[in-house]
């Protein structure tokens, strides 16, 4: 499916950190830099002006490696979700969005789990060896199930009669395998973050 460029033939691009979720830069895209982000999985664009095709980081080798490309509901934006390999902004910032005009305190976050959940589908687009969490995804949604039901039963018993610290990592595996299941069904933590928004509703 390709983007709906517009009267310049470009389709602004954001780039969001894959791990956090933090949006590090916006710029455009042509049809060469959206065809050279998908066949090498690394973010390109169009620089207006100089007129232009670059690659990001092929002066300053802050690269970014491209783990997910979407396009919105009407499909005239893109969003790259990347692993940056150092600063997006030129100003040396790690995000071009530093210059804050107004603020209110964030709902609560679930923090580090936004990051797990990020490297576990990493892990199962772009497999590493000796990694435990690819070689679960190589085993099958089946043996992932498995483990998941495993976790289970280990986080009640622990719960019934072991020390606080027994259940909370148990728990934590349970957290870990359930994260690695949604990802074998092409979902993921915001899915789930969405069906509780809307319980409590």
């Amino acid at each position: 499916m390709e983007p709906k460029y517009n009267d310049q033939g470009l389709v602004p691009a954001i780039a969001q950190d894959a791990r956090t979720g933090e949006v590090l830069m916006m710029a455009w895209m042509d049809t060469e830099a959206w065809q050279k982000t998908l066949s090498t999985m690394e973010a390109n664009f169009w620089s207006r002006e100089r007129k232009k095709p670059w690659r990001k980081g092929e002066t300053s080798g802050n690269t970014m490696r491209v783990t997910e490309v979407l396009l919105d509901c009407d499909a005239d934006a893109v969003l790259l979700r990347v692993i940056a390999a150092g600063p997006a902004c030129h100003t040396g910032e790690r995000t071009c969005f530093f210059t804050r005009v107004a603020s209110q305190a964030p709902p609560p976050s679930v923090g580090f789990l936004n990051t797990l959940d990020a490297v576990v589908r990493d892990r199962k687009a772009n497999p590493k060896e000796g990694s435990y969490t690819s070689a679960l995804f190589r085993e099958g949604l089946e043996k992932i199930s498995r483990k998941v039901g495993e976790e289970s039963t280990e986080t009640i018993v622990a719960a019934l009669g072991q020390s606080n610290e027994r259940v909370v990592s148990e728990a934590a595996d349970l957290f870990y395998h359930t994260l690695v299941l949604l990802a074998a069904r092409g979902l993921s933590l915001a899915d789930v973050e969405a069906e509780l928004e809307r319980r409590h509703k």
